[in-house]
C-alpha cells in the first residue's frame, strides 16, 4: 500500500503513474511495499519532525523513518516541497526531477542504501539516476 498525503498545497499530478513508478523501483530492488506513506510538507514542518524526532536543527529536503522487515518495505518518507523546489534551482534540474530524485532517495534508504561516505553517496546517486529513468518507462 502507497499513499501519499499533503500537509501544504501542493498534489501530485497522476498520482497512480507514481504508484506504478514506486512499485517499479522496489521491483528492480527484489523487495515488496508493506506500506509507504509519502508526507508532503513545507519547511517549517520538516524542520519540527527533525528537532523533535533527530535532535537536528537544520531545513532538510527528506527525512525516512524506516519499518522494513526483511524484503517488506514499510516506512514513513516526509519531503518538504519548498527544498525540493529550491534545490530544484541550485541543481538547475526541473522541479518534477527534483522530487522524482528525492522520492527514490526516501525508498533507496528504505531498501538498506546509505549516503554518509564517499563511496556511498556515488553509489546511492547512480541508483537514484537509475530510477528515476524508471519514472519515464511506459507500462504495457
Amino acid at each position: 500500500m502507497i499513499n501519499f498525503n499533503y500537509e501544504l498545497d501542493f498534489t501530485l499530478k497522476d498520482p497512480d503513474k507514481y504508484i506504478a513508478w514506486i512499485n517499479r523501483i522496489c521491483d528492480s530492488e527484489d523487495a515488496v511495499i508493506k506500506e509507504l506513506n509519502y508526507i508532503f510538507c513545507d519547511d517549517d514542518y520538516l524542520l519540527g519532525i527533525n528537532q523533535k524526532y533527530l535532535k537536528h536543527d537544520s531545513y532538510t529536503d527528506i527525512i525516512t523513518f524506516d519499518y522494513t522487515e526483511n524484503e517488506f518495505v514499510s516506512g514513513d518518507i516526509y519531503i518538504s516541497i519548498e527544498r525540493v523546489a529550491e534545490n530544484s534551482l541550485t541543481y538547475a534540474v526541473s522541479l518534477e526531477n527534483e522530487l522524482l530524485r528525492v522520492m527514490a532517495h526516501g525508498i533507496l534508504h528504505l531498501l538498506g542504501f546509505k549516503d554518509k561516505g564517499a563511496s556511498d553517496i556515488a553509489i546511492m546517486r547512480k541508483k537514484e539516476e537509475e530510477k528515476i529513468n524508471l519514472f519515464h518507462v511506459e507500462q504495457r
